[in-house]
């Protein structure tokens, strides 16, 4: 896909990944709309990208989410592209989350990504793609053998089970999603990208993380994503 010229959405774009996701992009060339949580750093994106038309959104308000497709297709006359960096963080031993708490971590970490690339689908284009972006921490707790040929995790997954489990949804979800848009040749992408350096963890919203190994460079990251999409 040339980046160059397409219209892409980026929702999450308030956050770390997602701001610096939407720059290399417009650097790139691309269409941006932008949709996030916060309305002064927003704004602030907006303004440094030359004023892409801008939407705020609350995770948790699901039709909202799923409004951010249909809105941005008529903003930029076209949608070529979906990118959701939208996510939060949580830690405990599972019987000290509260069920509150767990709901709300698969609202922002699955539900929310789902009604954004659930809108977003009958819209965007033929040979277009949507992307979100579920982390190495469900690979691991997936894939992890033990000797006696039982599935188990690993030590540092300890007290990341709702957070694990919501990300896990994610991924679920965007297996079927890549069939039923197998047919229109749309790329669901789900990015299992490792720990970053964006402070993500450290702003956890209940406890704290494991030992975790130092984060990689989340711009790296972010160009290494873009060239995967310009290789479609």
């Amino acid at each position: 896909m040339e980046i160059s010229g397409a219209r892409i959405l980026v929702a999450g774009a308030t956050g770390v990944l997602g701001g610096l996701a939407a720059c290399a992009l417009a650097e790139r060339g691309a269409q941006l709309a932008l949709a996030g949580r916060n309305q002064v750093r927003l704004a602030a994106l907006a303004r440094d990208l030359g004023g892409p038309p801008a939407r705020c959104f609350e995770a948790c308000d699901l039709d909202q989410c799923s409004g951010l497709g249909p809105w941005a297709e008529r903003a930029l006359s076209g949608l070529e592209g979906v990118l959701v960096t939208v996510g939060a963080a949580g830690f405990g031993a599972v019987e000290s989350v509260s069920n509150a708490m767990a709901g709300h971590l698969l609202t922002v970490n699955a539900l929310c990504p789902m009604a954004v690339l659930r809108g977003a689908a009958p819209v965007v284009a033929d040979k277009g793609f949507l992307l979100a972006i579920t982390g190495e921490t469900y690979d691991r707790a997936a894939g992890t053998e033990a000797a006696d040929g039982l599935t188990g995790t690993a030590g540092d997954l300890v007290g990341t089970a709702d957070y694990t489990a919501s990300k896990a949804a994610l991924s679920g979800w965007l297996g079927v999603l890549t069939e039923e848009l197998a047919p229109r040749s749309v790329a669901v992408l789900d990015i299992r990208a490792p720990r970053l350096d964006t402070g993500f963890t450290e702003r956890s919203l209940t406890g704290r993380p494991p030992a975790l190994p130092p984060g990689a460079d989340a711009m790296k990251t972010v160009h290494s994503l873009l060239d995967g999409i310009a290789s479609l």
